[in-house]
């Protein structure tokens, strides 16, 4: 059996923490694919736009070795991305793990058959550290 895994992201300003989640991802499964959040939905979750624009951070990813298939993410709820791919595991940042958000997914992939890995988030280096770097040096 083919165990295939999905690893949702922005990947604005790709960075360090991204690759290591991916690297990470792609040693625990066999087919890995990466689901890109769309533009609008980083809007809607972040409240603003990320900086590198949909296409492009798609494109990174896609390029990527230990990633199989890249896809676009126009979720929220990361639950309506496994009805539409049927992964057997979810790869996510720390940050989640013990969160409502955390405990409500890991409970509905479960009742699938799929389960929620959780990776160290990566501290010191993140697209919000990146983001205000920027815009203090501009």
């Amino acid at each position: 059996m083919t165990v295939t895994g999905y690893a949702p992201g922005a990947y604005d300003l790709f960075h360090v923490g991204h690759l290591n989640i991916l690297r990470r991802a792609s040693a625990r499964c066999d087919r890995l694919v990466v689901g890109v959040v769309t533009d609008e939905v980083v809007h809607r979750v972040k409240g603003r736009l990320p900086i590198v624009p949909f296409d492009e951070r798609l494109e990174i990813v896609r390029s990527i070795r230990y990633v199989d298939e890249a896809v676009a993410d126009p979720y929220t709820d990361k639950f309506e991305a496994w009805e539409d791919l049927r992964y057997d595991i979810l790869f996510k940042g720390d940050d989640w793990r013990g969160t409502a958000k955390g405990k409500r997914l890991e409970e509905r992939l479960g009742a699938v058959g799929a389960r929620v890995v959780y990776f160290p988030y990566t501290m010191h280096t993140s697209s919000t550290v990146l983001r205000k770097v920027i815009s203090e040096t501009a």
